[in-house]
């Protein structure tokens, strides 16, 4: 396999990714996926305190891996058209497996963080507090992008620069989601 662009890279899976966080804001705003909100965890407990928390629902994976394989193949089509042999050689089917595959990862990587959290008495979409909070704070905005790096590096040579691309860019747009749905009352504000 041909070696990728560091920034074509990290500009496919990026742009593969707003549109995907664009079709979950649509998603989460639509009275459909509601009854899809059905916690990950179930409902249990360790050590007392639940281990996901009700923010963790299936209705993110019903969006985002089917987004996220519609997206990705779209997008390394036109990075592929203006930038010719920069993207991996990859088939379209591919590019959807691919991007089903690394929103998997997305959605993942955000669960250890928040069983982290929950242990240590942090409500669901309630931040930190104390010394932990900037690091809480730090893992909140990285958990996905590492998630998605971790899958796709799995199937696909992903350069050290893409991942620095992907980690300096991915968590400032994922913020941005974040408060777009806090803005749009789609995601509980911290109490």
């Amino acid at each position: 396999m041909t070696t990728v662009d560091p920034i074509a890279g990290a500009a496919v899976l990026i742009a593969a990714f707003v549109l995907a966080g664009v079709a979950q804001v649509a998603w989460f705003a639509s009275s459909g996926s509601r009854r899809f909100a059905i916690p990950l965890d179930g409902g249990l407990t360790w050590r007392g305190h639940r281990l996901l928390g009700d923010n963790k629902t299936i209705r993110g994976f019903v969006v985002m891996i089917p987004a996220a394989a519609c997206a990705l193949p779209l997008v390394a089509d036109v990075v592929e058209r203006v930038a010719p042999g920069s993207v991996w050689p990859l088939s379209s089917s591919a590019y959807a497996a691919l991007g089903a595959w690394c929103a998997a990862g997305f959605m993942l990587g955000e669960l250890p963080n928040s069983f982290v959290k929950r242990q240590l008495g942090v409500a669901p979409g309630a931040a930190a507090t104390g010394r932990g909070r900037r690091w809480q704070l730090i893992l909140d905005r990285l958990d996905s992008a590492l998630g998605v790096l971790a899958a796709a590096s799995l199937v696909v040579p992903v350069p050290p620069a893409t991942w620095l691309v992907v980690l300096g860019v991915g968590p400032l747009l994922h913020w941005s989601f974040s408060a777009a749905m806090f803005r749009l009352r789609l995601k509980p504000r911290a109490a």
